[in-house]
Parts: C-alpha cells; sequence; structure tokens
C-alpha cells in the first residue's frame, strides 16, 4: 500500500431488497485529508460511512483501512481496526443514563486495560480540549444541544483514533453554533493529526472543513473536487442543490 493512504474503497456495492444504494463506489483517501460527503436524503452517504467502518458488510467491493480489507477479516481483527477509529453519530448518540465522565469512559474501558486515575485524568485532558471539563459530572439531559455536540465528539476522540467517521455533525444547530462545532472539528484534526470522512448537508461545515468533496447521487460518485468547485458549478442539478441548502441555512 502507498504510505500515504489510509483509506481504500474498491467497487463497493450495497443493495436493500431491490434497492441499490450504493454501486461500484470507489475512493481513496490519505493520511490527514478531510472528505466530505454530500447528497441528497436516501442517497447512501450515512450508509457508506456503516461500510466503512463495518457496521455494514458490502455486497460488493471491498474497504482497506490501514491495508486491512475490513469486510474480509475476523471480527476480532475488526475491534483491533476499530480502535483506531471514532464515529460520532447524529444526535452525539450519548448514554443518558450515563453521566459525562461515564460516557467518555466508555470506550476506554471496553478496548483498554486502564486504572480508575488513568481513565479520570485521560476523561478530563479530552473534556478541556473541547472546552467542557467542568461539565464532567453532568448528566447529557443537562446540556445544551452544542454541549451535546461537544460532548459526544470528545468521546469519539477519546481513544486517539488516527480516522474520524463523522455523520452529519452540526445538524439541529444555528449557524453560530454549526460555525464553532466545525472550527473545534478543524481544530481537532490539527492538532491529533487525523483523517476524516463528513457526511454533511452543512456548506459552513464543509467549507471550514473539507480538503475535497464528493457528491453521491444514484448510487454513484456524481461530482467530486474542491468545495467551491461544486458550489460554484454550472451543472444544473448542484445549483439547484446548493440554492436550497443556502436557503436552508
Amino acid at each position: 500500500m502507498a504510505d500515504s493512504l489510509i483509506v481504500q474503497i474498491s467497487n463497493l456495492s450495497k443493495s436493500f431488497g431491490s434497492f441499490t444504494v450504493l454501486d461500484d463506489i470507489s475512493i481513496n483517501i490519505e493520511r490527514g485529508d478531510n472528505l466530505v460527503v454530500f447528497g441528497r436524503s436516501g442517497s447512501g452517504k450515512s450508509v457508506l460511512l456503516k461500510c466503512t467502518v463495518g457496521l455494514l458488510k458490502p455486497d460488493i467491493g471491498t474497504v482497506k483501512i490501514n491495508d486491512k480489507a475490513i469486510n474480509k477479516i475476523t471480527l476480532k481483527e475488526l475491534n483491533e481496526v476499530r480502535k483506531e477509529i471514532g464515529f460520532l453519530f447524529q444526535g452525539a448518540a450519548l448514554y443518558d443514563s450515563m453521566s459525562v465522565r461515564e460516557n467518555l469512559q466508555f470506550p476506554l474501558k471496553r478496548h483498554f486495560d486502564m486504572t480508575q486515575k488513568e481513565l479520570d485524568d485521560k476523561t478530563i485532558s479530552t473534556l478541556e480540549l473541547v472546552s467542557l471539563a467542568d461539565a464532567v459530572d453532568k448528566m447529557p439531559s443537562e446540556l445544551s444541544g452544542g454541549m451535546r455536540k461537544r460532548i459526544g465528539l470528545a468521546r469519539s476522540i477519546i481513544t486517539d483514533p488516527k480516522l474520524m467517521l463523522y455523520d452529519e455533525p452540526t445538524t439541529g444547530l444555528d449557524p453560530i453554533s454549526s460555525k464553532e462545532i466545525s472550527e473545534l472539528i478543524m481544530n481537532l484534526q490539527k492538532k491529533l493529526s487525523m483523517t476524516s470522512i463528513v457526511v454533511t448537508h452543512d456548506l459552513i461545515c464543509a467549507k471550514i472543513i473539507a480538503d475535497r468533496v464528493i457528491f453521491l447521487r444514484d448510487g454513484h460518485i456524481a461530482h467530486e473536487g474542491k468545495i467551491d468547485e461544486l458550489t460554484e458549478s454550472s451543472d444544473p442539478f448542484l445549483k439547484n442543490f446548493f440554492s436550497q441548502e443556502i436557503i436552508n441555512e
């Protein structure tokens, strides 16, 4: 494998019944790159993320992370690969019955053998990265939407992942909060030397984060390039899509 490649998706297809969601998708992502995935609702963006992390198995094709074909390895081997992958779901996916401390320590206890002091130290240092160390003993119900996003992000990065997958990281936020979360993601990417795949409808987010953008349509990669190349394209479909996204902001 070329040393700079961290993700290689080759000829990936995924169907549900007679409906083909992804059709012969191939993507290479170099170490340190931030790829943003656009597409209309139901175009397969989240399915692509789930295939990438091994939550769904493609019908055809392979997904390699650090040269390991994750759809062709054992569950034990897959769990080893997942130690270096962070996944931020929509809604932050916090456990409502757990405090912030317990939420962050859950993946650490699952993957690593650490003392309670090590767990607490890692929890505080990670919360400091998102400026929420004082929320360590709060419950998710006590947090605002923006705070929940930050805590969800902290939990995703607490295992020091090399690859981050974001599924609509700014959905439901006002434009100011969206910009703050996007800038926080970008700062953490640089500080922690991570590679990322970001599914979003949010132009504010994409313009801050994206090194490269792909647009999924009818199961295929219909467009690919820099964010400005797509938003300023004369293609009628893209013009209509991005004008609607701007209105929705």
